[in-house]
């Protein structure tokens, strides 16, 4: 039978995801990248935030349209099931089997039943074992599930509980085979990576683990992801210094630099801290690229506390900035929070801060026109005229690319270059491999 796959969300998600597809390919399914030519439809759903649910449940019903040709089986997982499962199965009788995380213990025992399968085997998923599906180059490296930070926005740690660390045997036989399989470039995530083995270890463990990941041969760039100021240690900032191979990268969720919408976000930050902070590691790395997200429109958040974020936004500079307006989420503190701010005023707000950070992103970007970087080749445009490829200042699908003029009789697909910039358009760049 032929099964093909949805991965909505995060790269967390997609990780997990992969290791479904694992537990297919184990037991000898046919994988496809069409889902019309599927017999099997697995949807891995994220619940994260209002937009995400909806999104979700928009892609469920597309493919239930399938169901009306080959598809056979409609299997829905991930933390929209977690948070909803209940609700959907009421709602959508379209879908039949509804996976929450809570069954992925179980997943094969479950899905065996619903094809009418004998074997009973009680496969979890396993990393170990999971398909790729980030090309040749690239793969994430998940090192724990679940959050302990408990912001009063966030519906993570109620869909995927407390923050639970890998064991670092564990991630490093895993990245052994990711190196194994010539991935070059490894991305460290969790919910929170500074966190990373505080649960098992009783101290945190991420500088360690990337010094151990070093060690490992194949990988040229290691970088991670969602590191959380408070708990950005000397240590750490050292790591990133001191090793070639880590990329010289920190994404900071701050979300905020007001003190009062800090406090009400339940933050372990203030503005004192971050700001130090920032400083701190600029001056440490002096060509380290800072990216952060920020979230406007929080419950309270007066015109006064936007003007702060805004300022320090044009002050700070930073290489990369994502913003997400506010959204309430259920059973979660800042739901119950008077003073929700309106839909518009959210708006108005996202829009400042984006127009913002995009002169403040050209800014940057043109002052780097005439600089050589290494460039990791991954594609190409459909004209072939350019390829397209990243440098160590960019993370995949968040950050921009770099279109490298495609002259070289050498095919340099998936394969590092020395590339010269000639030319900044709007977040990406555009260059011409030198000294090749």
């Amino acid at each position: 039978m032929n099964v093909g796959f949805v991965s909505l969300g995060c790269s967390k998600n997609l990780v997990v995801t992969e290791g479904i597809i694992g537990l297919f390919n184990k037991h000898n399914f046919n994988i496809v990248s069409d889902e019309r030519q599927a017999d099997i439809i697995v949807i891995n759903t994220c619940g994260f935030i209002e937009s995400a649910k909806q999104e979700a449940i928009n892609t469920i019903f597309e493919m239930a349209e399938l169901k009306k040709r080959r598809c056979k089986y409609l299997i829905v997982t991930g933390c929209l099931v977690q948070r909803y499962k209940e609700e959907l199965i009421k709602e959508i009788p379209e879908v039949d089997l509804f996976l929450s995380i809570s069954d992925y213990d179980h997943i094969w025992k479950e899905i065996e039943k619903l094809l009418g399968l004998e074997g009973g085997e009680d496969s979890k998923i396993d990393f170990n074992n999971r398909v790729l599906t980030t090309g040749k180059n690239m793969a994430y490296l998940k090192i724990a599930e679940g959050c302990n930070n408990n912001c009063t926005y966030c519906a993570i740690p109620y869909i995927q509980g407390p923050y639970v660390s890998r064991t670092m045997e564990d991630i490093l036989k895993e990245a052994n085979n990711l190196a194994k399989q010539g991935i070059k470039e490894l991305i460290v995530i969790a919910q929170d990576t500074t966190k990373y083995g505080i649960d098992l270890y009783g101290e945190p463990k991420l500088a360690e683990l990337l010094e151990e990941l070093c060690k490992i041969e194949g990988f040229e760039w290691i970088r991670f992801l969602y590191a959380y100021p408070e708990s950005i240690s000397d240590e750490l900032i050292a790591v990133v210094k001191n090793n070639h191979k880590v990329c010289n990268y920190f994404d900071i969720p701050i979300q905020h630099i007001s003190d009062p919408v800090l406090k009400r976000m339940n933050r372990k930050s203030d503005a004192a801290s971050i700001k130090k902070l920032i400083e701190k590691i600029r001056n440490e790395i002096p060509d380290v690229i800072l990216r952060t997200t920020l979230i406007v429109g929080f419950p309270g958040e007066t015109e006064e506390d936007f003007n702060k974020l805004y300022n320090f936004v044009k002050e700070t500079r930073f290489d990369k900035l994502g913003v997400f307006t506010y959204s309430m989420e259920d059973n979660t503190p800042a739901a119950r929070l008077k003073e929700q701010i309106d839909e518009e005023t959210k708006k108005v707000r996202f829009d400042k801060i984006m127009k913002l950070q995009e002169q403040i992103s050209n800014d940057i970007l043109n002052d780097k026109v005439g600089n050589v970087y290494k460039v990791l080749i991954e594609s190409t445009t459909p004209d072939n005229k350019y390829y397209i490829g990243r440098t160590y200042m960019d993370v995949p699908d968040m950050d921009g690319v770099v279109f490298v003029k495609n002259d070289s009789t050498e095919n340099l697909l998936n394969k590092f270059v020395e590339c010269k910039i000639l030319e900044a358009v709007e977040y990406d760049l555009i260059g011409e491999v030198v000294n090749q």
